[in-house]
């Protein structure tokens, strides 16, 4: 048996050899320097990107969108007045991701302004939302989901800045 052990040892420690000196391949496949001049290609390391970052990019790029007056369900709307009023505005407000190693997927609840039509209002949503996790987090997008949780009324505004009473 120790002949057998210090026979596979030495194998080892041939191989080992052996691809140090023919040039075997590295156990990560580096990318040729094509970034900015400066930047270290031979460091190692992991990139995580939290939950509420993916939130965040998928709610800036659903309010960006025309038609869509605000987001998330009337509690979560009311919160955001107050949040609005000591300047803490939420940007994942009406937004849930889930978040993968290389995949996402985001629920998005919005306030359609009238009389933006309702269906290009939420396939336009779907296209920048998916387009700006892509693109700025670099995940695979595999599912948007758009739920249309209320109609804003120019009316409405109207009502609440003139007095009722006299």
């Amino acid at each position: 048996m120790a002949i057998e052990e210090t026979n596979t040892a030495e194998a080892v420690e041939r191989t080992s050899a052996t691809r140090k000196t023919v040039g075997a391949t590295p156990r990560v496949d580096r990318v040729a320097p094509t970034l900015t001049p400066g930047v270290d290609v031979d460091a190692a390391g992991r990139t995580t990107i939290a939950e509420g970052v993916v939130a965040k990019v998928a709610g800036i790029a659903a309010r960006d969108v025309a038609g869509v007056h605000a987001l998330g369900g009337g509690g979560a709307r009311a919160l955001g007045v107050i949040r609005d009023a000591v300047n803490a505005t939420d940007l994942t407000q009406g937004v849930k991701v889930e978040v993968g190693e290389t995949q996402a997927a985001a629920d998005i609840t919005i306030v359609v302004d009238y009389p933006a039509p309702i269906q290009h209002v939420a396939e336009n949503v779907r296209s920048a939302v998916s387009g700006a996790i892509s693109r700025l987090v670099g995940l695979q997008v595999v599912e948007v989901n758009v739920e249309v949780n209320d109609v804003h009324l120019p009316d409405d505004d109207a009502d609440a800045d003139e007095s009722r009473v006299a």
